[in-house]
């Protein structure tokens, strides 16, 4: 129990969860932007905008993401001078939020596109009768319907990007969790145990009301047919 006081006392380990929260809130929310984006562009009568969302997903599926994050780095900040902010902190930060953004996006991509398999082909067919146009079809008949099918993938990558926002630290963010349980491992291998059983639990804590949520929200959500 000591030991547990005596890291905490040390250690602000809440900030550190907290910079964890905001990178995977901030990146939910571009890697959706961007999902959506792509979704669409998959679905699309146009060949080579399929294409071209297509190769996204496959790259980004297959690119391992400290490789995606050491990219913006040593890529995007030092060779093509992509920068946020004068601020140290705040531009790899937001380097961070890019990477993990570019990443989730294609597996957002994929969960949406699991949702619109739900939606029977008979109602964009409908559609299309009525007179609507591509757009329109998709953003107030087919997407709505996608969202609802799609609540547990869409729950699934949101608990990988929170997960994954552990690897920020390859993009300088000093200040998350895997940093900071590194500073403490290195100062603190006496309390090993410890300091894993304080971020495992963390973790935990964090993910379990995302997974409740995400199931309460698939069942009450779920289309009958």
């Amino acid at each position: 129990m000591n030991g547990f006081i005596q890291l905490f006392t040390e250690y602000n380990i809440p900030a550190a969860f907290l910079v964890n929260i905001e990178l995977t809130l901030w990146s939910a929310l571009f890697s959706l932007i961007l999902g959506v984006v792509l979704v669409m562009m998959r679905i699309s009568p146009i060949s080579s905008l399929r294409a071209v969302a297509g190769a996204y997903v496959e790259l980004f599926k297959n690119l391992p993401l400290t490789i995606i994050m050491v990219f913006m780095v040593l890529g995007a900040y030092a060779q093509l001078k992509l920068s946020f902010s004068d601020t140290f902190a705040t531009n790899f930060f937001w380097l961070a939020v890019t990477g993990l953004s570019l990443y989730t996006a294609a597996f957002v991509c994929e969960s949406l596109r699991s949702g619109i398999n739900t939606v029977p082909l008979g109602q964009a067919e409908a559609a299309r009768a009525l007179g609507l146009s591509f757009m329109q079809s998709a953003t107030q008949i087919i997407l709505p319907q996608a969202f609802r099918g799609s609540v547990a993938p869409l729950g699934n990558t949101l608990i990988a990007l929170l997960k994954n926002s552990t690897v920020a630290a390859a993009a300088s963010v000093a200040t998350e969790t895997s940093s900071l349980m590194s500073e403490m491992i290195e100062f603190h291998a006496d309390v090993i145990i410890q300091i894993f059983l304080i971020f495992a639990f963390g973790y935990v804590i964090l993910i379990i009301p995302i997974g409740m949520l995400t199931t309460y929200l698939s069942n009450k959500l779920a289309v009958r047919r």
